[in-house]
């Protein structure tokens, strides 16, 4: 079906009839009559997320208790979860490991990769997501590394000519514009360069392919609705994960943690990047949750979250808004940001509606489409509302204008 077709409500609650997505909906807790647009920033609770942390906490804890460790497998269950996510981000087995956060995961990436690399330099783009550039700036003053701060787009013209690491999301926060991880790959290796790729808004909305990439990097709270505060994972290709050093040698990345030695051997593999004890609530929660991509095609994902992308971009041209995401009919990631000066207050007046999206200074309305509970009506009831509230002038209230600390 055309998206240009998607002319009323009625058709696209045709296209959600067509949907072969549109099952997985029902295992969300989300209510009928709100349009939850913001799974690129945090993902619904599935009751099968909530199932699995009621039985941890009032079971394997309480009754349990230290026995858990083993008799519930919490010991291995970074790992085990990791094997989830590598199958999202088409990775092999033993090559994903849940722990600790985004930041913290680029830190000793980029930590580890320094000493492989050509030069000491390390390279972020100046529009890419603040805890990078924080981290980068932060890496180079304690190492001494020389850091560049890349015009928008220019990471990988710099890596060419500097070599040392770059840290690159794949999909932008701001635009949704993808990152091509393969031809970005040969580009590192001619210049003997390395990637530290942010996936965070990448997994569970894209086709991503990891094979090309050596190191990665995201977090499981957006797509793959891991709850507030879940622990981000780790990617580390086996042909170069011996070859790395972490900065932060943890006892449960030691390859025998259990034998407490005063001497630090790390683990074989992307283990050696674990450190301290593993968040086993958030990690049970994600177990569960991640149960909702079983049998699905990551191609059928992609598929769906540019369709939905589409119908908002045509929908918004109708309307005059102007966009930084790539077009219609273009690759991007699960989301579409809009413009507009007082994207703030609209956003307050669309969430007072029932339609939860997203704002970003200093005019950045975002919605999100999660395909695997995002329908097409949805889109259309959001677009249909902000045209009502730019044609009425209903977002310009006080209420609506009032700040807060998370927008």
């Amino acid at each position: 079906m055309d998206i240009a077709s998607l002319v009323s409500a009625e058709a696209c609650q045709q296209a959600d009839r067509e949907d072969p997505l549109a099952p997985r909906r029902a295992q969300f807790n989300l209510p009928e009559d709100l349009s939850y647009l913001v799974g690129h920033s945090l993902g619904p609770s599935t009751p099968a997320a909530l199932d699995r942390l009621d039985t941890t906490a009032h079971s394997a804890w309480k009754q349990g208790l230290i026995r858990s460790w083993n008799e519930a497998g919490w010991i291995d269950l970074a790992q085990s979860v990791g094997e989830k996510i590598a199958k999202l981000i088409s990775a092999q087995k033993g090559e994903v490991i849940v722990c600790d956060s985004v930041s913290t995961n680029l830190f000793k990436l980029a930590a580890a990769a320094l000493p492989l690399a050509k030069s000491q330099t390390l390279i972020v783009e100046e529009d890419e997501f603040p805890t990078d550039q924080y981290i980068a700036e932060g890496l180079a003053r304690m190492s001494g590394a020389d850091l560049i701060r890349a015009p928008q787009g220019e990471g990988l013209v710099q890596l060419e000519k500097a070599g040392g690491v770059l840290m690159k999301s794949v999909v932008s926060y701001r635009t949704a514009s993808v990152t091509n991880i393969a031809e970005a790959e040969k580009m590192a290796a001619a210049s003997d360069g390395l990637i530290v790729w942010d996936l965070s808004h990448a997994t569970g909305v894209l086709a991503l392919d990891m094979a090309p990439a050596k190191l990665a990097t995201g977090c499981t709270y957006k797509y793959l609705n891991g709850g507030p505060g879940a622990p981000a994972f780790i990617y580390a290709r086996q042909d170069i994960a011996n070859s790395l050093n972490t900065p932060l040698p943890g006892w449960m990345g030691h390859k025998s943690p259990f034998a407490f030695s005063s001497q630090y051997t790390p683990a074989d593999g992307v283990d050696r990047f674990a450190n301290g004890t593993p968040p086993i609530l958030s990690l049970t929660a994600l177990d569960g949750a991640l149960n909702v991509f079983e049998g699905i095609d990551l191609a059928d994902l992609e598929h769906k979250a540019t369709r939905l992308g589409d119908l908002c971009l045509h929908l918004a041209g109708q309307i005059g808004l102007a966009t930084s995401s790539p077009d219609i009919g273009q690759r991007r990631g699960g989301h579409v940001t809009l413009h507009h000066e007082h994207g703030y207050p609209l956003m307050q007046a669309l969430i007072a509606k029932g339609i939860v999206g997203d704002f970003r200074a200093p005019d950045a309305i975002r919605f999100g489409f999660s395909p695997l509970y995002v329908q097409y009506r949805d889109v259309w009831r959001a677009m249909h509302v902000l045209r009502h509230l730019l044609d009425t002038g209903e977002w310009d209230q006080p209420a609506f204008h009032a700040r807060t600390k998370v927008t």
